[in-house]
This record gives structure tokens, sequence and C-alpha cells, in this order.
């Protein structure tokens, strides 16, 4: 065999061992959507590091009173229990489990690798992201009409109601519709999404919509071709490593979920908790996304290093500058995509400082990311369960505050 078929075989045997390890990272944890390249295993990134605070320029001891808040909320039954998770871009300073992922019809204890509904969370990690993924490749303008896009949209006055406006809710678009207009397949629920009218003039008023994510997440279905879950999981769960986020988790990654409420008489678990999301089929651009304390700090860690992990980018600089800068509208300050001070503020610690950007969740989870500070924050909960009255807003904006207090003065500049 001469030198060039031996360097062809090489190759194709390596191209193999590539495609077997992408594989195996996920194989079976999600519903199945098409191949996509892989990336070679050197540009894999690897998981943040376990640090100890000191190690990360943090006080253990001021971290430490982290335990008797979260112990406090679980016995005055605001959750079952919760996974906190705080890092820097240098690695992950406290993880830890807390409670029950599942107190009834059988408890089942919390654990650090629990799955958990993100429910709103989706809207920034998994729709904001792929529209600013499609803004970088010049496919999506902030600036141009969503009807540009979806042109059945543009009718009863929301032709005009721009791509920025839906990320930062100024689209005058309402909250929720009703649920009759998900009944009948998923193109009929679009096409009764696409004919809703305004609730207020676009660009006068923030209101916190569902809708405005249901229609970006179909924007990019359209503009790509493939369905959010397939955008999600090539273009940020793959190249990051994370194998266990994503859109419908398979049975192996249901059982280790933490339990929401009944529907039908079942028990939610590995199951999107939202109505409309699981009329949808459980791919929606508001709510639907599942993942771990784990799996978001890797991406907390990207978002901390702008847009890019080790050798994977998934945002230019000036990309996810446009993505996590607040810009003024009504009532507070808003990202294209995610919270930085607004009405929906609560979770959102004291000693963030203004570039921070974060999001809260219905069924429980928070995350705060502050760039300034070199600081992520991850809370996830099933507070909804077993009775939807749980409460961890508070408790989130908190936890946030004590690992603000834990980095040294100096660095609070």
């Amino acid at each position: 065999m001469d030198s060039l078929t031996q360097s062809s075989v090489a190759a194709r045997t390596q191209l193999r061992f590539r495609l077997l390890a992408v594989v195996l990272l996920t194989a079976g944890l999600f519903a199945p959507c098409p191949a996509s390249e892989p990336l070679p295993e050197t540009r894999k990134p690897l998981p943040p590091p376990r640090l100890s605070p000191a190690a990360a320029g943090m006080s253990a001891a001021r971290l430490e009173v982290i335990e008797q808040m979260v112990e406090q909320e679980i016995a005055r039954e605001r959750m079952p229990g919760c996974v906190v998770l705080i890092g820097r871009r240098e690695g992950v300073v406290y993880r830890r489990a807390f409670g029950l992922r599942q107190k009834t019809p059988t408890e089942l204890p919390m654990l650090e690798d629990t799955v958990f509904d993100l429910a709103s969370l989706t809207k920034p990690i998994a729709t904001g992201t792929s529209i600013m993924i499609l803004v970088d490749r010049g496919r999506i303008s902030l600036d141009e009409t969503a009807a540009h896009y979806w042109p059945e949209f543009g009718v009863n006055g929301k032709d005009v109601i721009t791509i920025r406006q839906l990320l930062t809710h100024t689209a005058g678009l309402i909250p929720d519709n009703a649920m009759a207009d998900y009944s009948g397949s998923r193109s009929e629920s679009f096409a009764r999404i696409a004919a809703l009218g305004l609730s207020a003039p676009p660009g006068e008023k923030f209101i916190y919509s569902d809708v405005s994510f249901l229609v970006l997440g179909h924007i990019v279905e359209r503009i790509t071709g493939s369905s959010l879950h397939e955008f999600v999981q090539a273009e940020i769960c793959q190249p990051l490593g994370l194998a266990e986020t994503g859109y419908l988790p398979s049975p192996q990654l249901s059982s280790r979920a933490a339990t929401t409420q009944e529907r039908d008489g079942k028990w939610m678990q590995g199951q999107v908790h939202d109505p409309r999301a699981w009329a949808l089929g459980g791919i929606a651009g508001h709510a639907g996304l599942f993942s771990t304390a784990d799996d978001l700090s890797v991406y907390a860690t990207m978002m901390l290093n702008h847009g890019s992990l080790q050798q994977t980018q998934i945002l230019s600089q000036q990309t996810w500058e446009l993505f996590t800068t607040a810009v003024e509208v009504p009532r507070g300050r808003r990202t294209l995509g995610w919270d930085s001070l607004s009405p929906y503020s609560s979770n959102r610690g004291d000693l963030m400082s203004d570039h921070a950007f974060g999001h809260g969740g219905f069924t429980g989870p928070g995350i705060w990311i502050d760039p300034q500070q070199n600081l992520s924050v991850i809370f996830l909960s099933n507070r909804v369960h077993p009775d939807g009255n749980g409460s961890v807003n508070s408790l989130i904006g908190r936890i946030g505050t004590v690992a603000g207090a834990a980095i040294p003065a100096s660095e609070n500049r």
C-alpha cells in the first residue's frame, strides 16, 4: 500500500472514530435529529474544573451560608429541593444538591446531576442564542421585520414588529394566546399565532410575552429549514459538548428528571410542564428545554468568555455584545433575550454589576451571569412540585447576593 493510500485510510479511520465519539456522546439522550458535521475531538471544550473557593478567589465561609438559606426554604415548603452551582471563568466553585427531586408518590433525593425542565430559560439559552448565531452569519437582521422572515405574520398591525422588539418584549404581543389556538397540527397552531392581533402598539410597552419567543423560534425554523430542536443540538449543544441539554429528553434522562406536577392524572417527569410547549410536541421557542447544572455551567462559562469556550466559538465578540448589553425599555432594562433590571428581576443578586444578565423560569430555575465580576449563579429547582405553590425567586436573588459578597471588594469594581 503506497503512502497516499495509507494516509487516505488513516484519515477515514480517524473520521469514523470522531463520528462514533459524537454518537456515543448524545446517543439516546434526546430525540434524534439529522447528523451534523462533527467537530474534531481536539476542539471539544473540557467541562469547567472544580475549584476550591480559595483557588477561585472567593470566600468559602460566605458561600457556606447558602446551605442554611436553602434548608430554611425547603422547611417552609417553598420547594422540595434544588441544585445550586456557582462558577467563574476558571471553574466551578460551589455545587450542591439539596432536598428532594420528588416528594410524591414516592420520595426521591435531589442529585447534583438531576435533569430539570428549564421553562423560560429556554428563551435566552435556546431561542435567543439561536437568533444571535443567525445574526452572526448575516441571515437575520435585528431591525428587520419579523414579517420579512414569516410573511403570514405581518397582519393586524404586526407588519412593523422587528426582531429586536420581539427579543426585548416590546413588540406589543399578548403574554399568552388561548390554549384553543393549539388544537390541531403544529402548522395550524402557528397559523393561528400568525393571525393574532396586537395588545399594544409595537415599541411602546414592555409586555413579557411567551408569544414573542414562539414567533422567534418559528422564524429560526423557517430560515434554517430545521426544527428548533435540531438547530440547538447542532449549533449549541454538540459544539459545547452539552450531552444532557435539549428538547425531548429520552427515558434515560427523564428517569433523572425532577418531577413537576400532574397532567391528566400522571406526574410530569421529563415532560415539558408548559401546556403550550406540550401541545406543540415539546419543542417551542419559549419553553421545552431540559438541562443539568453541569451543562449550564459550560454554557455560562462560554458566556463569561464573550461567546467562546477554549477553541469553540459560538458567538463572535461583536454579536455577544449585542446579545448581552442592556438597553432601556419601558419599566426597566433588558438585553436581547435576557433580563437585566426589570419587573422580572427579583431573582437578581443585589451586588451584581450593570453588566449582569439573567433569566428565571416558571418551574423554578434561574441563571445570572456577570462578566464584569467573572461570576455565574445557577439555581435549578422544581418549585411547582407537587401542587404549584412554591416560590424561589427571592432565594435565587439572595444566593446571587451571597455569591457576589464572596468575591473580594478589590474585584468588585
